[in-house]
């Protein structure tokens, strides 16, 4: 089952639910904000992608971080600020089971869905 984490107040999460709506894509949607994450989705997603891509360090929530949390970052701290605050998660994640894409681009939804 494909599924999609994310937040849904997103622009970013609306526009890759509108498009795989539109390319007929079933997926689940499952709210961070709402429901958590747990470390393992975590580890494998910094596993596949890096700390780098997954962490969202442009938006507000990672922004308003004490320098001393922004410092120093590595793969575990991140996890446990991703873990903590799962807004600075990279929106969205869409798990296909086999691969996971972090971000919506339509040309990357396309390869991979259509």
């Amino acid at each position: 089952m494909t599924t999609l984490y994310g937040i849904p107040n997103c622009d970013t999460v609306k526009k890759a639910r509108v498009w795989l709506d539109q390319h007929g894509v079933a997926f689940a949607f499952h709210d961070y904000k709402k429901l958590g994450i747990d470390r393992d989705h975590l580890q494998a997603w910094v596993d596949a992608h890096g700390w780098e891509t997954v962490l969202n360090r442009a938006g507000t929530t990672f922004r308003a971080l004490p320098d001393a949390d922004k410092a120093n970052l590595d793969a575990d701290k991140a996890i446990g600020l991703m873990l903590a605050q799962p807004s600075m998660i990279k929106r969205p994640v869409l798990d296909l089971g086999d691969r996971t894409l972090v971000g919506f681009k339509p040309d990357a939804y396309a390869a991979v869905l259509t």
